[in-house]
C-alpha cells in the first residue's frame, strides 16, 4: 500500500480504525474468507454455523451490550466489526446480525432484568441459537398490522401465541430452518379481550434436539438468490403456550391479574419507540452494503488497471480498460459516492453510539435524528449497492460473470438489503417522519386541516437537521461566488448551496400540495398518496444533502496534506456527478442554465481524467485483506 493509501485509510477508517484494524488481522482467512469452492445448501450452511460459534469466542459480540447487560458498550465498535464481516461473507454477516443484532438486540432493548439475566449469557455465546420473527407472508413492512396474536390466559398465568391465518405465518425469518432454538415473535398482545398493539415475546421453538416443540411448525424458505448461509425459514404458532414472563416487557407488561401497564400511555408512540430501539439494524445493513460496494470496486478498478482492450490507430499496444472515459465514467463516480457514503455512515454510527450510549437519558430530537438519519442512508447505500456491484460485474465482462471473481455472489447477496430491515421506498418516507403510516388510522381523530398542518410541521422538522459540518457549510455557501460565475462549478460552497436548494424547494412545496386537502370536500387520505412521489423525492434530496455535509467534515478532519487535496477531488466528483444525475430538476427549475448544465458534465469528465492515476490508491484505502477478496481478477 502507498504512502497516500494509507494516509487516506486513515481518513475513511474513522472513529473506530483500531477495530477495522482488529478485524483484519484477526479474521483469519482460512476461518472466514468467502468459500473457495461451490458448497451445497447444507454444507454452506453449515460452515456459517460453525463460523458464528468461532465468532462468539472472540469476544466481539460482547461489545454490543452495556456493561450493566455483562457486555462492553462499544457500541460503535460493534458495528464497525459487523461492517468489516461484509468484506468476507455476507451470509456470515447476516446470520451474524440476525443472532445478536436482531434476536440479542430485542432481548436487551425490550426485555427487562429478568430475561437479561435468563438469556443474555448464552445469547452472547451462542449456546442458544435465536431469530427475530417479525415480518409475516400477509404483512413486511406494515408492522403494526401483524396478525400473530399473543393472548393472555389468567388461568394459567400464560401467553398463548398463535397464527390465526396463513398471512399471519412468519416468513424469511433468517435463523429459523436450521439453528434457531427460540425466537423473539412479534405478535398483537391481548389481554381480556382488548390488543394493547404490537409487543414482543420470546417462544421456544426447537428442543434440545433441534425438534420442532409442540404447536409450532417449521418451514425452510430453501434455496435464495443469494446469501445461501442464512437459514430462512417459516414459523407458524397453533395455540403455543409460554409463561406471562416471556413478554419483554419494558415497555408494555402484564401483571399477574391480567392488567396491562405501560410507561408509554399512546399506543402508536409506544409502537414506535420500541422499534426505535432496533435502529441498529439498519446502521449494519448499511455499513454492511457499503463494504461490499466497496468490494465490488476494488476488483472491478484493479482489473481495468491491468486489463487491456484494443489498441488505437497507429499504435502496438493494446489500452487499459481505465484508460477508457466511458470506463471511468462507470466506476469513477460509483467510488466517489462509496468515499461519501463511507463518511456518512462513520457520522452515523458515532451518532449511534453516543445515543445508546446516554441510554434513557438521550435527548428525544436526537434520537429522532438518528432514527431518521439511519432510515435515509440505509436506504441510498443499498440502493447504491445494487447499481455499483451490477456496474463492476459489466466492467469486468465475463471475467466479471465468474463465481470464482465474487462479483455474482456480492450482487446475488446484497440484492435483498435494498428491502431487508425495511423497504427502501417506505424508509425515504420514514425520513419525512413517518407520513408513509396509515394515515387515515394514525390521525384519524384530527380534522383535515389539522392533520395536514400536523404532516407539514413533521417534514419540515425532520428534514432541516444538524450535521457534523453545519456551520462549515454555512460559511462555504455565505462565501461561494454567484451562481453565474465561471468558476462556482468548482466552488464547494455552490456545490452546498445547489444540494440545500433542491431539499428546500421540493420540502416548500411539498407541504403546499398537502395544504390543498384542505379543500371543501378533499379526501386527504388521496391528497397525501397522490404527493407520495413528491415525498420520496425530498427525502431523497435531504439524504444526499447529509452524506455532502458528512464528506465535507471527514475532509476537514483530514489532517494529511496530499489526501486531503485528493479527497477534495473525490469530493467535487460525489457533488457534481449528484448535480448532473439531477439535472432535469435542475434546469427544470431554472437553478441552472443549459450552460452551466453542460459545464458540470464537462467538470465530472475532468475529473474522472484527475482521478484516474490514483484509482488504485483510492481502492487500496478500503483496507480489504487480498484474502478476502478471494478472486482471479488481480494481477
Amino acid at each position: 500500500m502507498s504512502t497516500l493509501s494509507t494516509a487516506l485509510q486513515t481518513a475513511i477508517d474513522g472513529r473506530w480504525a483500531h477495530i477495522r484494524e482488529e478485524a483484519r488481522s484477526e479474521l483469519e482467512p482460512a476461518r472466514f474468507a468467502p468459500p473457495a469452492a461451490e458448497l451445497t445448501l447444507d454444507e454452506y450452511r453449515a460452515r456459517v454455523a460453525a463460523q458464528l460459534q468461532l465468532l462468539a469466542q472472540t469476544g466481539h459480540p460482547a461489545r454490543g451490550l452495556s456493561k450493566d447487560l455483562g457486555g462492553q458498550g462499544e457500541y460503535g465498535a460493534s458495528v464497525t466489526a459487523f461492517e468489516m464481516l461484509g468484506h468476507a461473507d455476507l451470509s456470515l454477516m447476516v446470520k451474524a446480525g440476525v443472532h445478536w443484532g436482531l434476536f440479542g438486540g430485542a432481548v436487551a432493548s425490550l426485555g427487562t432484568t429478568r430475561h437479561h439475566t435468563a438469556y443474555l449469557p448464552a445469547i452472547l455465546s451462542a449456546e442458544l441459537p435465536g431469530c427475530f420473527a417479525m415480518t409475516e407472508t400477509g404483512h413486511g413492512s406494515d408492522v403494526q398490522s401483524l396478525g400473530t396474536t399473543a393472548t393472555y390466559d389468567p388461568d394459567t398465568d400464560e401467553l398463548v401465541v398463535d397464527t390465526p391465518t396463513p398471512a399471519a405465518r412468519k416468513d424469511y425469518i433468517g435463523g429459523a430452518a436450521r439453528d434457531g432454538r427460540m425466537a423473539a415473535v412479534f405478535a398483537q398482545l391481548v389481554t381480556g379481550g382488548e390488543s394493547h398493539g404490537v409487543h414482543c415475546v420470546l417462544v421456544p421453538i426447537r428442543d434440545e434436539d433441534g425438534e420442532p416443540l409442540p404447536g409450532v411448525t417449521i418451514g425452510d424458505c430453501g434455496a435464495k438468490a443469494g446469501l445461501a448461509g442464512v437459514d430462512n425459514g417459516r414459523l407458524s404458532f397453533d395455540h403455543v403456550r409460554v409463561p406471562r414472563t416471556n413478554l419483554l416487557n419494558r415497555y408494555g407488561d402484564i401483571d399477574e391479574h391480567g392488567v396491562y401497564t405501560s410507561p408509554i400511555e399512546n399506543p402508536t408512540k409506544r409502537f414506535f419507540t420500541m422499534l426505535g430501539t432496533l435502529v441498529r439494524g439498519r446502521v449494519s445493513v448499511a455499513g454492511g452494503a457499503g463494504a461490499a460496494t466497496r468490494t465490488a470496486l476494488t476488483l472491478a478498478i484493479t482489473y481495468a488497471g491491468h486489463r487491456r482492450q484494443f489498441a488505437p490507430p497507429g499504435g502496438a499496444e493494446e489500452v487499459l480498460l481505465l484508460d477508457y472515459r466511458a470506463h471511468q465514467r462507470k466506476l469513477l463516480p460509483a467510488l466517489a459516492t462509496s468515499y461519501a457514503l463511507m463518511f456518512a455512515q462513520n457520522d452515523l454510527v458515532s451518532r449511534m453510539h453516543d445515543v445508546a450510549c446516554a441510554g434513557d437519558a438521550a435527548d428525544q430530537r436526537d434520537q429522532r435524528e438518528l432514527e431518521a438519519r439511519a432510515a435515509g442512508i440505509k436506504a441510498v447505500a443499498t440502493a447504491h449497492a445494487t447499481v455499483t456491484i451490477q456496474t463492476c460485474r459489466e466492467a469486468c465482462g465475463g471475467a466479471g460473470y465468474l463465481a470464482v471473481n465474487r462479483l455474482p455472489q456480492l450482487k446475488a447477496d446484497t440484492d435483498v438489503f435494498t428491502t431487508f430491515e425495511g423497504d427502501n421506498t417506505v424508509l425515504l418516507q420514514l425520513v419525512a417522519k413517518g407520513l408513509l403510516t396509515d394515515y387515515r388510522d394514525t390521525f384519524g381523530d384530527m380534522d383535515t386541516l389539522e392533520m395536514v398542518r400536523f404532516g407539514a410541521r413533521q417534514v419540515a422538522g425532520s428534514v432541516i437537521e444538524r450535521t457534523a459540518a453545519r456551520g462549515l457549510v454555512e460559511r462555504l455557501v455565505a462565501a461561494a461566488p454567484g451562481r453565474d460565475a465561471e468558476e462556482a462549478v468548482a466552488d464547494r460552497g455552490w456545490q452546498c448551496a445547489l444540494f440545500e436548494d433542491r431539499e428546500r424547494h421540493l420540502l416548500e412545496t411539498l407541504a403546499r400540495r398537502l395544504r390543498r386537502a384542505t379543500a371543501p370536500g378533499a379526501d386527504a387520505f388521496a391528497v397525501f398518496n397522490e404527493a407520495q412521489d413528491h415525498l420520496v423525492a425530498a427525502a431523497r434530496a435531504h439524504v444526499d444533502r447529509v452524506v455532502l455535509e458528512a464528506f465535507v467534515a471527514g475532509i476537514d478532519a483530514c489532517e494529511d496534506l496530499a489526501a486531503k487535496a485528493l479527497l477534495e477531488k473525490v469530493c467535487d466528483l460525489y457533488a457534481l456527478s449528484t448535480v448532473e444525475a439531477h439535472k432535469g430538476w435542475y434546469l427544470e427549475h431554472t437553478r441552472i442554465t443549459p450552460a452551466r448544465s453542460k459545464q458540470v458534465t464537462a467538470t465530472v469528465n475532468a475529473l474522472c481524467a484527475e482521478l484516474r492515476p490514483h484509482a488504485q490508491d483510492l481502492v487500496d484505502a478500503f483496507g480489504i485483506p487480498v484474502e478476502w477478496l478471494g478472486t482471479e481478477l488481480l494481477p
